[in-house]
């Protein structure tokens, strides 16, 4: 499988992406946000987290008018599988490939743990490894992780099944860590080709490092 990194000023976890990739057997380019074209065989495209153009604006405001995003917007037009992880979630929603937006965390302050997380939907390529309800203990690492959509847009998740996690206690009780709107840590589009979570799969990938829960759900892409 061919996996495509996206690299931008300020993105800092596209080694970490490629070394999680790499350890499932992928072969994993990465790619400079200069490139006007992704790479032709690339089966997945994976927008990592960090702080891009150093979250100046909003989070992902400014990447989403990089180069290399009239091809990601083709390529995920096309049914092209795409992953947004942290800033590269943000990303996706400035571009307008994901519904909604985010917000400054409630507590105003930089969230740096491991955080527990329910699995809401897993009828997507995604999170097909795991079980619906399942609870993984997965790294959150943001300040702007505060997730907001209006109430119809809420409706419109909860109807397709796009909310695939929310965050929540080691026992499986939804709760706010950030602010999010109905808890929520991770959606998809309409589709099901292109997914979005604040929480950082690629770092738990290593029991010695805290947790390998994240190899369930990067595994999915595998198929």
């Amino acid at each position: 499988m061919n996996v495509t990194v996206l690299q931008f000023p300020g993105t800092n976890c596209e080694y970490d992406t490629k070394y999680a990739f790499e350890k499932l057997g992928c072969d994993v380019s990465i790619i400079w946000h200069k490139e006007k074209e992704l790479p032709e065989n690339t089966d997945l495209l994976v927008i990592p987290g960090g702080f891009s153009y150093g979250d100046y604006l909003r989070s992902g405001a400014i990447a989403r008018f990089a180069n290399i995003m009239d091809s990601v917007q083709k390529y995920a037009a096309k049914g092209g599988k795409i992953l947004g992880i942290c800033n590269g979630f943000q990303i996706l929603l400035e571009a307008g490939l994901l519904p909604g937006a985010m917000k400054r965390n409630s507590t105003l302050n930089f969230i740096s743990k491991f955080n527990h997380l329910k699995v809401i939907n897993n009828d997507n390529i995604f999170l097909s490894k795991l079980k619906k309800e399942q609870i993984v203990n997965i790294p959150v690492a943001h300040q702007d992780g505060n997730y907001y959509i209006d109430n119809e847009g809420l409706k419109e998740l909860e109807k397709n099944n796009q909310i695939l996690l929310r965050y929540c206690d080691e026992k499986g009780k939804e709760e706010s860590i950030n602010g999010s709107v109905s808890f929520i840590a991770g959606i998809c589009n309409k589709e099901k080709n292109v997914f979005g979570l604040m929480p950082h799969p690629e770092r738990a990938m290593e029991d010695l490092l805290g947790c390998a829960d994240g190899e369930l759900m990067l595994k999915g892409f595998l198929k």
